[in-house]
């Protein structure tokens, strides 16, 4: 279920000049997504999907905000690296 929110952004005339209400409001969903995507409260599938994009398009966007692809802690990542391959 959609919720609808208005946040009210309070910024100086000159940042806003040559910018369209509707590209503000992208910019502002865009970056909120991103940073609950980077603090894990999304997943990359739903924040690509709450974006409208596919998962290519999510991740050249999370290199923009510098978010990392693969994001394992070192011990998680001992532990995938000890995993063995599946058989195709």
């Amino acid at each position: 279920m959609l919720r609808c929110v208005t946040v009210k952004l309070e910024l100086p005339a000159e940042v806003l000049h040559n910018l369209h209400d509707e590209d503000i409001a992208a910019k502002a969903k865009e970056a909120f997504i991103m940073e609950l995507l980077r603090e894990h409260r999304l997943s990359q599938g739903k924040a690509a999907e709450l974006l409208g994009i596919d998962r290519h398009c999510l991740f050249e966007l999370m290199g923009k905000y510098h978010i990392p692809v693969i994001d394992l802690t070192p011990e998680e990542l001992a532990e995938e690296l000890q995993q063995p391959f599946p058989k195709p």
